[in-house]
């Protein structure tokens, strides 16, 4: 058990020496103006919204536009390139309910207030939910997968893939053992049977990486990258 333990370290190491510092920026997922963001949604959600403080809501007109404004401007990190569409979809979306906030604050109808700051709370939510992975256990097997298919492979670096090797079977073993959250409980058989497949892709890699059969590794990686699309389409 040390044994492996020791290996699993040795090659965590060398992975995360092997990165760039520009690789290393792609696989931080986190987005600043977001999370920035929610310091401002959140007073309003759970304060000034159910106690219908109108003056409030009004006040937080500035802070509102100000942290849309750098929402709209952020870019997303490579590991996320994947969800652009659903990212531009929903920032356009959420631009809307900026805008409409920014009508009813300068209106008199305070119903029509709250009901803009309702939109504002969802749209914001909805771009978190975008972007925020659904399991620890898929981030992490994210960012394995997103180094392999965007830059080892196309550059040929079976050395550098075979490094990951272990690591993406124990990474994808995590998953099939993960539990959906109560909102997707009943997306679980569905997300086990993609589990699994991930899994089956996981061990065939590696299996032809250990024996060096690279003529084949560039389709087995693409397998698994299929199969990790599909998992993440349960979401």
């Amino acid at each position: 058990m040390k044994k492996n333990v020791f290996y699993l370290l040795s090659f965590f190491l060398l992975f995360t020496f092997g990165l760039t510092a520009q690789q290393e920026h792609e696989l931080d997922s986190s987005i600043p103006e977001l999370s920035g963001f929610h310091e401002v949604i959140y007073p309003i959600w759970h304060s000034a919204y159910p106690e219908k403080d109108y003056a409030a809501l009004r006040g937080y007109l500035e802070d509102v536009n100000e942290g849309a404004s750098k929402i709209f401007a952020a870019e997303l990190p490579g590991i996320l390139r994947d969800k652009l569409d659903s990212w531009n979809n929903g920032v356009n979306e959420f631009k809307t309910s900026v805008e409409e906030f920014n009508t009813a604050v300068s209106g008199t109808d305070d119903e029509v207030l709250l009901k803009a700051a309702e939109k504002l709370h969802s749209f914001y939510e909805n771009l978190v939910r975008i972007v925020r992975p659904v399991l620890k256990e898929v981030d992490e097997f994210h960012k394995d997968m997103y180094v392999i298919y965007h830059y080892y492979l196309p550059e040929k670096q079976y050395d550098k893939i075979k490094l990951l090797g272990d690591g993406l079977v124990i990474k994808s073993e995590a998953i099939t053992k993960a539990k959906l959250s109560k909102r997707l409980e009943n997306k679980q058989d569905d997300f086990i049977s993609a589990a699994e497949d991930l899994l089956s892709s996981a061990k065939d890699l590696k299996d032809l990486l250990q024996h060096e059969k690279y003529d084949a590794i560039d389709s087995a990686v693409e397998k698994m990258h299929s199969n990790y699309q599909t998992l993440e389409a349960i979401f």
